[in-house]
């Protein structure tokens, strides 16, 4: 066939990408061989790729391909998550764009615009995936809301409910109230923000005295139920059993006394409001404190705010101060750097809430997870410093929040037969409710019209944290076949963002539910950034399309492009050159293929001693290379496993090996050579298909006819076997050779179609065994081996080789002699003043050790570069 002089990626891409679905080559069924399994980081339901998915994913697509080719039985489950509180917004704001609220819908009603959402936008990413080449078990997709995978949440907290882990409690949680849901503490993010510290005077009662307060939030005044002083603080010891009265809303407080109080910090004095701190809370439930909620769901003042009622928080803010100034209650107000927590998902300041919400003990739960990666190493982090991280987390942990007041989501299954917070059962089903209800109650009378399940939905990351497992069936049946045979999963390819949100949950959930670790290893990818260092965003317009990348540059190039700069568990500084990089790459390897493919093979000829040497060389080199690649792999170095087949592929084989072998102009090339050649290229192919999957199997399809179960993704990983070390060392000494003659035919204008006579003095007794390549790619008629040095010829050095090329008569023998007694001369000058430098004791006393060896280094070479010279000018004369 012809070869096209252009890989026309797109249009291989598809054609291959078709070729292994339709052949079902990405399927797996458990077998007799070892599996190799992943589950992929379920991405939100609606989104849509970007580089942070774009390098993931390669990265698992290039372990799952490379187990492919090891042998092992590779299942690569993809899915999607479906990512409550994002998704949610999406609807209502699509709702709220056709005028339609979400509080005037049943539950029925708005699930059924959740999913027509996702039916419209969802899955999108999956098939984004398929354009980078991601080989997924496709026939395995789930999604986090399917039957099943609800089943097994619903299970799961059915179960940790009736060993005593999830309770119900009234407490003090993280309201988000732009999303109008609770956030878990793991999802609220902590910026220091400039803003005021605004000191308030408090009336004592019956009197003209007043205490002063500062505050970062005078807003919330109207939810004050004390005012604290320290026992033990003298200023305050007139005030003891006194009371105050709040500005604005004239309410009369109690001033009670603690040692909590901070005698040092602020004015000493503290207003108590248990409905919107966690530390107020304490203290009110410590001192029997009435609790006054000032705030609706969405962090506007209800009733309690007086005339403020239904404004902002924070347009009361500033508008409460001025009343303050002109009532004569503000004191002053200072400059306050404060650290204010956010929601990690719509950014809108969390405002603590007091609210019924469903928690899950974690005390006990966390401790086979501590262990597994932080004492037994049963689970490994790649790379290790993620240590420290993961220990923080979950050595800190508390009760994790896993209700969420939204209704995309599994609903809690909690059912309430009564008006008490106490008049509840916990079921998979409203009929075991009713069963366990009637138990409870004693009321054999009740039925499912008196039982009402809890509204809320559960935690998205409380469906995750059972991926592993469930995507295998192994919450709803642990005995099923895939169960037993898939898990404990080997890889996880994620960001260290997720390592407490998702990363530990499974940890623990796996050891809670099947005593096994979900997975070995994790590996931990760095987050794309711009080449400012600033991460990716849509909103600073510094993230590209990654399908607009894979248009312009091929899935392969962009692959390469990312993984070349992608070491575990550090940032990317995204440029498109890299992808340019990758497509350089892809080209160069075309190239080759075709300059190979276009040699005419001729079984007449025998094979020449420098193609044998060359074919024993990359053998060997291969093998080398191999070798690290598997270290590389064992260490989740992936970055470093391509770069070892960059340069094999890009130096050794094109630059090197290739000029080696190749035939002389329209000369035919031998058969064993070219049998070998090719051989050389299926194995290149072989190392790049994990990386560079649609490059390497069009290539391999080309190079000889195959059948389905010989296409390239079901191929066999190369064999490591021992190789000679020596010989690759003896090479690089060789390249010098063929280096310094290249550097004179430069240096000189001798054309390469010229030939040239090589004399050698061998003091270091080099090997010889390149003689015939160093005679080949040096255009050599003569390579003679000689005692002493050569009279009229130029000269260099490998080590303590001396190589002489006698002059010809086109080369005018005065000037090369003033050319080189010039360069002696600078030489020398450079020399000088880097050995003065060195006689300097100032200077060498104080320059840092790398300066000195630097100088050193200019010194030694100079010196070798002034007796190279001398010996050229010497052969001249």
């Amino acid at each position: 066939m012809t070869i096209p002089a252009q890989f026309d990626a797109k249009t291989i891409e598809n054609k291959w990408y078709d070729y292994w679905m339709k052949n079902n080559y990405f399927h797996s069924e458990p077998d007799h061989r070892t599996p190799y399994t992943i589950v992929i980081p379920p991405p939100n339901v609606t989104g849509v790729l970007h580089m942070g998915h774009m390098l993931n994913n390669t990265i698992q697509d290039v372990l799952i391909r490379r187990a492919r080719l090891k042998g092992f039985n590779a299942c690569w489950v993809p899915g999607t998550d479906h990512a409550s509180i994002a998704t949610e917004a999406k609807v209502v704001a699509k709702l709220k764009a056709e005028g339609i609220n979400k509080n005037d819908l049943s539950r029925e009603e708005f699930l059924a615009h959740a999913w027509e959402w996702t039916d419209k936008y969802g899955g999108v990413i999956l098939d984004q995936l398929k354009k980078l080449g991601a080989s997924c078990d496709w026939e395995r997709t789930k999604f986090t809301m399917d039957p099943d995978m609800s089943a097994s949440v619903i299970r799961s907290f059915v179960d940790l409910y009736n060993k005593g882990l999830i309770y119900r409690g009234y407490r003090m949680v993280n309201w988000d109230p732009e999303a109008k849901t609770t956030l878990s503490d793991e999802e609220v993010i902590y910026e220091e923000q400039q803003g005021k510290l605004y000191f308030l005077k408090y009336k004592i009662e019956g009197s003209e005295d007043f205490l002063t307060i500062a505050t970062t939030r005078p807003e919330t005044i109207f939810g004050d139920t004390a005012i604290c002083i320290n026992p033990n603080d003298e200023r305050f010891t007139h005030l003891k059993g006194k009371k105050a009265i709040v500005p604005i809303c004239g309410r009369v407080i109690p001033i009670i006394e603690d040692e909590y109080v901070d005698i040092e910090f602020g004015t000493g004095c503290l207003k108590v409001t248990p409905a919107h701190d966690m530390n107020d809370k304490t203290l009110g439930e410590k001192h029997n404190l009435e609790i006054i909620d000032i705030f609706n769901e969405d962090a506007t003042l209800n009733s309690f705010g007086l005339d403020y009622r239904g404004k902002d928080r924070f347009v009361v803010r500033e508008a409460i101060a001025k009343e303050l100034e002109t009532m004569g209650a503000l004191a002053k107000t200072e400059i306050h750097l404060n650290k204010v927590g956010t929601s990690e998902r719509t950014k809108a300041v969390i405002e603590p809430r007091l609210s019924d919400q469903w928690f899950l003990k974690m005390e006990d739960l966390v401790k086979p997870a501590i262990k597994s990666v932080l004492e037994d190493g049963e689970i490994k982090l790649h790379p290790a410093r993620f240590n420290n991280t993961y220990a923080h987390w979950l050595n800190n942990i508390r009760d994790w929040n896993i209700s969420r007041q939204l209704w995309w989501g599994q609903q809690i299954p909690a059912y309430f037969y009564g008006d008490g917070k106490e008049d509840f059962v916990v079921a998979e089903s409203i009929e075991e409710a009713l069963v366990l209800a009637k138990a409870k109650t004693k009321n054999q009378n009740l039925t499912t019209e008196n039982l009402k399940q809890d509204v809320d939905a559960l935690d998205t990351w409380f469906s995750s944290w059972l991926w592993p497992m469930s995507v295998f069936g192994g919450i709803m049946d642990p005995e099923s076949e895939d169960f037993k045979y898939y898990y404990p999963t080997n890889d996880l390819v994620t960001g260290p963002d997720i390592l407490f949100f998702w990363v530990a949950r499974m940890i623990i959930a796996g050891y809670e539910y099947t005593g096994k670790k979900p997975f070995t290893n994790v590996y931990l990818t760095g987050l794309v950034r711009d080449k400012q260092r600033r991460k990716m965003s849509k909103s600073l317009g510094n993230s590209p399309d990654p399908l607009d990348l894979i248009e312009k540059f091929g899935a392969d190039g962009v692959r390469v492009g990312l993984l070349l700069s992608a070491s575990a568990g550090n940032d990317i500084m995204f440029d498109e050159e890299l992808c340019n990089q990758g497509k350089a790459f892809t080209n160069k390897i075309w190239n080759a293929f075709k300059l190979i493919k276009g040699w005419e093979v001729s079984d007449a000829i025998p094979q020449p001693e420098s193609s044998k040497v060359a074919i024993e060389w990359y053998e060997a080199k291969l093998q080398q290379t191999l070798l690290e690649i598997e270290d590389n792999f064992e260490k989740y170095r992936i970055s470093d496993a391509l770069m070892g087949i960059y340069k094999l592929v890009w130096d050794d084989f094109c630059s090197w090996f290739l000029e080696m072998i190749k035939p002389a102009y329209q000369q035919p090339i031998d058969s064993v050579t070219f049998a070998k050649a090719i051989e050389m290229l299926e194995n290149n192919m072989k190392l790049l298909h994990p990386f560079m999957p649609f490059l390497t199997e069009e290539i391999w399809q080309i190079l000889a006819e195959r059948i389905t179960e010989e296409a390239l993704i079901v191929s066999t990983w190369p064999e490591l076997k021992p190789f000679n070390a020596r010989l690759i060392a003896d090479f690089e000494s060789t390249i010098e050779v063929i280096s310094g003659i290249r550097t004179i035919r430069k240096d000189k204008n001798i054309p390469f179609k010229d030939t040239i006579e090589l004399k050698v003095v061998n003091n270091d007794k080099a090997s010889t065994y390149f003689d015939s390549v160093v005679t080949k790619l040096g255009n050599i008629t003569s390579l003679e081996y000689v005692s002493d040095k050569v009279d009229g010829a130029l000269s260099f050095r490998v080590k303590s080789n001396e190589y002489f090329i006698p002059i010809t008569g086109s080369i005018n023998v005065e000037e090369e002699i003033a050319k080189l007694t010039a360069e002696l001369v600078y030489t020398q000058g450079f020399l000088k003043s880097v050995q003065n430098k060195l006689a300097n004791e100032k200077f060498v006393g104080g320059a840092p050790e790398k300066v000195l060896a630097n100088e050193r280094q200019k010194e030694a070479d100079a010196l070798s570069k002034i007796e190279t010279i001398e010996h050229s000018l010497a052969g001249l004369k």
